[in-house]
């Protein structure tokens, strides 16, 4: 019954190659969306994508193509795999095509994904009969190693997952229980934003190891470059990231303990722990720093999560101080890209409102009348 479910992977790098290939290799048709036709273009002449690593197999893809209208038309699940800076401009160009009933899932959906998108849907289509969902991270360490070939070194033991209007998640999961077992249900969308363990593992180590990545350097990422004294500051982010949790009233661990849930890494901290991953291992550095760990984790990951915590007045002097290093070093305007609480719709509101808008993707406000 659930390999009568029909796909559309959004996004041809090296999430999407790997999603796609695996949707495609245990039966289901996906078609598969890339907007740079060059990039595809191989793939189009030949549909089948190779996996090997934990997953050994290949998979005909039913379409590849740089038509938002032919991609989704008809299809029941779209997981979106692109970055995070392309989510709204990518709901823009999905609105005017969706159909009601059909589901969006964001892979990952970083700090306020699902919140973005689900506005940016009911602002173009004004009533949203579409389920926006959020996964906490994408499922895969994956890389892909050619145009029609990716190599996942691990899949995750478990992520959670939330929609808009969070009433919706448990149908969602059933729908994708069959391909993904490891997706589980979080209370809402606030729990996955904060969860976003890639604001504590990308931008951190990018960016104090820029000048062995800068210089092309070969290096193990996670293994190498995150020593001790890298370690402690990731602690000090995370620390900061669990605090916010606390006063949003989100159940959340820490970077360590999700290290041993999620990969069955020990460790007494964050350092010991990615030492004792063999997710990690073989993982190289990025040949240069124009990449998504700054340029999407740093404003849709960072920035929300420090607008959020000020705007509840906690300060956040290590979330602050990597993205005042990234500003600096890009000469661009993270905060001013970013999502914000503001751009987020959670600007003045109470915890409990916050929690409203998750669950229910709108807010309805006490009326105060005047008892004479």
């Amino acid at each position: 019954m659930k390999k009568e479910l029909t796909y559309c992977v959004i996004g041809a790098g090296n999430g999407g190659i790997a999603m796609a290939g695996y949707l495609a290799m245990i039966g289901y048709k996906v078609n598969l969306y890339n907007r740079t036709l060059g990039k595809i273009l191989p793939l189009m002449k030949d549909r089948i994508i190779y996996l090997t690593g934990e997953e050994n197999g290949w998979g005909v893809l039913n379409k590849i193509t740089d038509n938002i209208e032919e991609a989704i038309n008809g299809v029941d699940i779209i997981m979106v795999t692109v970055p995070a800076m392309g989510h709204n401009s990518m709901a823009n160009e999905m609105a005017p095509y969706l159909k009601d009933g059909q589901i969006i899932v964001l892979n990952p959906g970083r700090t306020g994904g699902a919140l973005e998108v689900y506005e940016t849907l009911l602002r173009k289509r004004r009533k949203n009969n579409v389920v926006v969902a959020e996964a906490q991270t994408f499922i895969y360490a994956a890389r892909s190693t050619a145009f029609n070939h990716a190599h996942i070194f691990k899949s995750k033991k478990e992520v959670t997952l939330a929609a808009i209007p969070a009433t919706r998640t448990d149908y969602i999961l059933e729908l994708l229980n069959d391909a993904y077992p490891q997706f589980i249900p979080a209370k809402d969308v606030l729990e996955t934003s904060i969860n976003n363990y890639g604001a504590i593992f990308h931008p951190a180590p990018t960016l104090l190891n820029s000048g062995h990545i800068e210089r092309g350097a070969p290096f193990e990422y996670y293994t190498e470059g995150i020593t001790p004294s890298i370690g402690n500051y990731l602690e000090k982010i995370d620390r900061e990231r669990m605090e916010l949790g606390r006063i949003l009233q989100v159940d959340t661990i820490s970077a360590t303990e999700w290290l041993l849930e999620t990969y069955g890494a020990k460790g007494e901290g964050i350092y010991e722990a990615i030492q004792n991953n063999p997710a990690y291992k073989g993982l190289q550095a990025p040949q240069g720093l124009h990449i998504r760990y700054i340029y999407e984790d740093v404003p849709y990951s960072l920035v929300p999560m420090e607008s959020m915590a000020h705007s509840l007045g906690i300060k956040t002097p290590a979330i602050s101080s990597i993205i005042n290093v990234a500003q600096l070093m890009t000469n661009r305007d993270f905060r001013k890209e970013g999502r914000t609480a503001d751009k987020l719709g959670l600007q003045r509101l109470t915890v409990a409102e916050m929690h409203m808008l998750a669950r229910k993707g709108t807010i309805v406000k006490r009326r105060l009348e005047e008892v004479v």
